[in-house]
């Protein structure tokens, strides 16, 4: 998230916001072609040969521009992460339109590495990817399943395939989001059950790619070690991005963004108090990008609280809105410059 509007996921998520289930082979298998073609880019209609389409309205009629709006007004930054997806939205439209002139065009592979720290915006991204491919006709239902080794691995024999088959079956149709997905490979552990679920995973996501897409997040340098040692996962994965770690003015303005949302200010003392918290805030252990910055205004607001309920008086709306200096600076990242605590 940054700066992102809750919305419903499977996982409680740092960031956002279903329909029939999807129908896939009876065998398992994946489509090519033609039949393929006409599913994965919602073709109702054909086009003459001499015909020819406005783009614009094109991109505008399929909500490709509602979504890479709001893409932008809940992530600050991340410019080269806007600029992956609009080129995939691109792409996608596109081979859409070839379609209905009878072009052959085979559906790209569009399973996903995302890399940065947390807070970052990655889950965020993810559930605005899912609503994007929907919207385009290459997802029947959109929504996003996010989830963690411990949804998809067993402890025992026998147990992992009823797992990870279970969240593939709740995510058919959207984006199946595996944070930190390196934790399903633990090669010191012979006995573990996690290479099992990797297994499925890779058969799905080669046979059943028209019907789901992955997205593996994690630190960058971790999901590096992960691809290295198992390929298949690796040459199964399109596109990476990367999510740098957002700086001082971005965080600054994260912050703003969060604060209007719901309902608050800070006075015109609090603001430098404010931005000297967050410089602070990132040099100690622990800190969390845009999470961090959340959790700072969540303590804000409970020492706002309770303060106008100790001062006893009669306050205003200005009041109820209006964060002090006195509301943040009670924060130990102003204490002990090595806390790590919001």
């Amino acid at each position: 998230m940054s700066g992102s509007k809750p919305a419903a996921a499977s996982r409680p998520s740092f960031g956002m916001r279903s329909g029939p289930d999807p129908d896939p082979a009876a065998d398992g298998g994946s489509e090519d072609g033609d039949d393929a073609g006409a599913r994965a880019g919602g073709i109702t209609d054909k086009l003459a040969p001499g015909a020819t389409v406005d783009l614009a309205a094109e991109r505008r009629d399929s909500g490709t521009d509602d979504v890479l709006a709001a893409l932008d007004s809940e992530l600050v930054g991340l410019v080269p992460v806007k600029t992956r997806i609009r080129e995939i939205a691109a792409l996608l439209l596109v081979d859409r339109l070839r379609r209905r002139f009878d072009l052959t065009t085979s559906r790209p592979t569009l399973h996903m590495s995302f890399t940065g720290s947390p807070g970052t915006g990655k889950t965020t991204v993810a559930m605005r990817m899912a609503e994007l491919l929907c919207r385009l006709g290459y997802l029947e239902r959109g929504h996003l399943v996010a989830v963690t080794r411990d949804d998809l691995v067993g402890q025992y024999v026998g147990h992992t395939a009823p797992k990870t088959k279970e969240v593939l079956d709740r995510a058919m149709g959207g984006v199946l989001f595996i944070d930190e997905a390196y934790y399903l490979y633990r090669a010191e552990n012979e006995r573990d059950y996690g290479q099992e679920s990797i297994e499925i995973l890779l058969q799905v996501m080669e046979n059943q790619r028209q019907d789901l897409v992955v997205i593996l997040a994690g630190y960058k340098d971790r999901m590096d070690t992960f691809f290295s040692a198992n390929p298949g996962m690796s040459s199964r994965i399109a596109h990476h991005l990367d999510f740098p770690d957002y700086s001082a003015d971005e965080l600054v303005e994260i912050g703003a963004l969060m604060l209007e949302r719901e309902g608050y200010v800070l006075s015109e003392e609090a603001g430098p108090t404010f931005r000297t918290y967050v410089e602070r805030r990132m040099a100690q252990p622990r800190f969390a990008n845009a999470r961090s910055i959340r959790n700072a205004i969540e303590r804000a607001r409970l020492r706002q609280a309770n303060r106008l309920l100790a001062a006893g008086a009669a306050c205003t709306r200005e009041d109820l809105q209006r964060l002090e200096p006195s509301d943040l600076l009670a924060s130990r990242v102003f204490d002990d410059p090595v806390a790590g605590s919001d």
